[in-house]
């Protein structure tokens, strides 16, 4: 995808009549943003944490009913500790007021994946809350990646069958599937990165198989509306023909 996509895409009359179900996002770019501007790195989080509340009514508004945000990694843990701890109470900040506010306004259910009894102080118990609080809501899903990893996430469904005593004969795609994180979602459709880097960094590795993949030239507390029309516009022109 080159640097001019959101542009060029933007500019073609395409009907918008393939909305994607499940829309993944790896929101790349908060702290390159603040760098630009001489702010310290702290504000990058700040505002790429409003835009993730903006992003996900943008999405569901035009008809998508997933949406999968990569938000903390497992490789995450390898940033500095004054940058790690402060990351660590704005997500304990987001989950109990903003998310939890805007999911329980708007209907939409919050769900976890990652390692979530690894993540400090009562961020595991904000989790679980969250996630109780918001299980019968059905206007939309956030799933939310935390201490989360590709790889991580194979290895404890893994982990999950052997302590079932699952039966090698037993184990297929399917079966493999139910035990990741969150196995009764579909996969993504279409995952988007922004800040202009080109790979996945082991997000939804697993599910990622044929999902349509967009990359765009701006850092995440850049992302407006508009981008939104762009990924759509861009997924309703692919042609996904799943190997066949």
């Amino acid at each position: 995808m080159g640097k001019n996509i959101q542009n060029k895409i933007g500019q073609r009359a395409l009907d918008i009549s393939n909305i994607p179900k499940h829309v993944g996002v790896i929101i790349d770019g908060n702290r390159h943003w603040a760098s630009e501007r001489n702010l310290p790195i702290f504000n990058g989080y700040v505002q790429g944490r409003k835009k993730v509340k903006l992003a996900t009514d943008w999405f569901f508004s035009r008809g998508v009913e997933i949406v999968s945000f990569f938000g903390f990694s497992t490789e995450n843990w390898n940033r500095p500790k004054k940058e790690v701890n402060y990351l660590m109470e704005l997500l304990n900040r987001t989950l109990g007021n903003d998310l939890l506010d805007q999911a329980t306004k708007k209907g939409y259910k919050i769900v976890i994946s990652g390692r979530i009894e690894e993540l400090p102080g009562k961020l595991p118990q904000r989790c679980h809350e969250v996630m109780e609080k918001t299980s019968g809501n059905k206007s939309g899903i956030v799933n939310i990646c935390l201490n989360y990893g590709g790889r991580a996430e194979i290895v404890d469904a893994i982990r999950k069958m052997a302590k079932a005593q699952i039966q090698l004969d037993r184990v297929d795609e399917e079966l493999i599937k139910k035990y990741l994180y969150q196995g009764d979602l579909p996969d993504p459709d279409v995952i988007v990165r922004t800040s202009g880097e080109y790979r996945l960094s082991g997000f939804q590795l697993w599910q990622a198989q044929y999902s349509e993949l967009i990359f765009l030239e701006k850092y995440w507390p850049d992302f407006e509306q508009g981008d939104v029309e762009t990924i759509l516009r861009e997924y309703g022109r692919r042609q996904r023909r799943f190997g066949k």
